[in-house]
């Protein structure tokens, strides 16, 4: 998706019917496919998503309590209990108005990743469809939807000797020559990624290390399997020129609430700056900071801009999703949240 069309929302016809003053969603919807005849259908949630900024707690909020359900969170960052000034998680009272769950269950310093989300995730889920609700997951963070949604790979368990070597033949080689042992083993893999990145890189050696077997083939794999559930899937969306405005409110918000104080504190503690936790937009960032590699100005700069460059490729995954409902959130939120309603009532 071009950056022309970042936070636009789509004209079309779709399932709903576009709001009296101007063409406000879209619904993508694709054939599913057949279904498998040995196999029931999954059971059904709900899905709010949208980029940074544009709006999905407060329009996520509105629509549990339409529905009288209740919302799982979706965003990696909101899972950690010692973030707050940076990680936008819903208020005092937005939570006493409806009850969120997977909002501050892990520690800066453990390890969560998309598998510790699903283990958590899915009994929640069963639990509401059982009293007959339909469950609202909100959030942008697009692995852990996807690990609900479609065949996910969850790997082996990191192996951190092996990390701790790769990372050093990095540092002394450089990251392509990672990359070139990558190609070496799972050439697949290789061609998509990145000779920089780093991460993923190192994955999927640590994968083929462990189990003897190439990422690129247990992804496949992986794929084939009956996603959990069946998800309906509003995505928000927003001019880009306001979303941008908004992301950057809210960073300096994230400023006035003591996001430097808050950054200093767990940088003392001496937290591993790898740790997923600390790569958050605006932690990452303040780090650099406070080693002395700019100064505040420039640290609240660069912020903003990784910040947008996240919600761009937020936006492009979700325009690339099938049977995602587009939404303008720039529109009061009651009736976004009406609109929302009336998709998932028409589907579940």
């Amino acid at each position: 998706m071009n950056a022309q069309g970042a936070g636009q929302a789509e004209h079309g016809s779709g399932k709903v019917p576009a709001h009296p003053e101007g063409p406000s969603s879209r619904s993508e919807n694709t054939p599913a496919p057949a279904p498998h005849p040995e196999r029931s259908s999954p059971p059904t949630i709900a899905v709010i998503t949208g980029p940074t900024a544009v709006g999905k707690t407060e329009i996520g909020v509105l629509v549990a309590e339409a529905l009288g359900t209740e919302i799982v969170n979706a965003d990696s960052m909101q899972v950690y209990r010692e973030m707050h000034a940076g990680t936008a998680k819903p208020t005092a009272e937005e939570r006493a108005r409806v009850p969120h769950h997977l909002v501050d269950v892990a520690s800066v310093r453990d390890v969560f990743t998309v598998a510790d989300f699903k283990e958590l995730a899915i009994p929640i889920l069963h639990r509401l469809i059982a009293v007959g609700k339909i469950p609202l997951v909100v959030g942008g963070t697009r692995l852990y939807i996807k690990a609900l949604t479609s065949g996910f790979f969850e790997g082996p368990p990191r192996d951190p000797e092996f990390r701790a070597r790769m990372e050093a033949l990095a540092a002394e080689h450089g990251r392509p020559y990672l990359h070139a042992m990558l190609a070496e083993i799972d050439p697949d893999k290789a061609a998509k990624l990145s000779p920089h990145d780093l991460k993923r890189i190192v994955r999927a050696l640590e994968v083929h290390h462990v189990t003897g077997q190439r990422i690129s083939e247990l992804q496949a794999q992986s794929q084939e399997a009956q996603p959990p559930f069946r998800a309906i899937l509003i995505g928000l969306v927003r001019d880009r020129e306001e979303l941008y405005r908004r992301i950057d409110e809210r960073v300096d918000r994230m400023v006035e609430a003591g996001l430097l104080e808050e950054v200093r504190a767990l940088h003392e503690a001496g937290l591993d700056e790898r740790l997923t936790a600390i790569q958050a937009h605006g932690y990452k960032e303040l780090i650099g900071y406070l080693r002395g590699e700019y100064d505040f100005a420039e640290a609240v700069r660069i912020t903003k801009r990784n910040t947008r460059h996240y919600a761009r490729r937020q936006l492009s995954w979700m325009r690339s999703e099938p049977g995602m409902h587009i939404l303008d959130a720039s529109r009061p939120p009651e009736e976004v949240a009406a609109d929302a309603t009336h998709i998932i009532v028409a589907e579940a």
